[in-house]
């Protein structure tokens, strides 16, 4: 039973949801090169194992960097780290063992992969979380980048090389992370003030924030969208994720022209299920 609740602590600390996500655009990535979602299994099975083992352990890293933040707000006083069910340097070995591991076993495939993800790793827990996350608002674009290396390392992988399709797909996610993020800010704008954490809501004010995330839907849905043209996804795939560009800028915009905190939140749920929508049309659609 200690065994068991150790492990659950242990994926408490790799935040699944978002891990899953950042997986499934990689997955994405890669099918968009393999007409008819194919590709070697075992192929397919290391990008799975690789992205799995870089992403979360950068977040097991960040989560052992950011405890002192996590134990002053509400939203995240209950992680392991706060309420000592993992030690700092257990968080630390993990985190790091995690992350060396896939970045070897990814080598071992393909250098620029490994690059790509190692680039990711990089941009998360050295740039974002040590570096700027406490000092800058403008954080999150730098941890953007980080977010946007698993789409394009997976179509790397499926192309051996990086193309217009792989920078257009990482836009799309690197755009869409202010939609995310700073509704996510808004909504617990609270905590952050606690935590003493400068988010734009805090800095420039929620009029700033709610324009900023009109823009940055906007960039996002034009991305994704030239993507899915470029590599020339069929016609009920492109029809859908058109459908759902609309309704993210709708939902974006009347956010920023008549914001309230209900609809704040539902644009914050709705801006996650459509880029888990567009990757899955990409892969299926291609």
């Amino acid at each position: 039973m200690e065994l068991l609740g150790r492990l659950k602590a242990y994926w408490k600390m790799t935040k699944s949801l978002q891990t899953g996500l950042l997986m499934l655009t990689g997955l994405a990535g890669y099918f968009s090169a393999q007409p008819g979602m194919y590709g070697p299994p075992y192929e397919i099975f290391v990008l799975m194992a690789t992205l799995y083992l870089t992403i979360a352990g950068s977040t097991v890293l960040n989560m052992w960097y950011d405890r002192d933040i996590d134990a002053r707000m509400n939203r995240t006083c209950w992680r392991p780290l706060p309420t000592g069910k993992v030690s700092p340097s257990e968080a630390l070995a993990l985190g790091l063992l995690m992350v060396a591991a896939g970045l070897v076993w990814a080598f071992a495939v393909r250098p620029l992969y490994a690059a790509i993800l190692f680039a990711g790793v990089f941009f998360d827990v050295v740039v974002y979380t040590i570096w700027l996350k406490r000092r800058t608002a403008w954080s999150i674009l730098w941890g953007g980048i980080s977010g946007a290396m698993p789409v394009l390392a997976g179509r790397t992988l499926g192309t051996g090389r990086i193309d217009e399709v792989g920078i257009l797909l990482a836009l799309a996610v690197l755009f869409w992370i202010p939609t995310h993020i700073v509704t996510f800010a808004m909504r617990y704008d609270a905590d952050y003030r606690a935590a003493g954490v400068p988010t734009i809501p805090r800095v420039y004010g929620f009029r700033f924030a709610y324009g900023m995330v009109a823009v940055s839907a906007i960039l996002a849905a034009a991305s994704i969208i030239l993507a899915a043209w470029r590599i020339q996804v069929n016609a009920g795939a492109f029809q859908t994720l058109l459908v759902l560009s609309v309704t993210l800028l709708f939902l974006a915009l009347s956010n920023a022209f008549r914001p309230n905190p209900r609809l704040n939140f539902a644009l914050f749920k709705f801006a996650s299920l459509y880029m888990l929508g567009s990757m899955m049309l990409i892969a299926w659609g291609a």
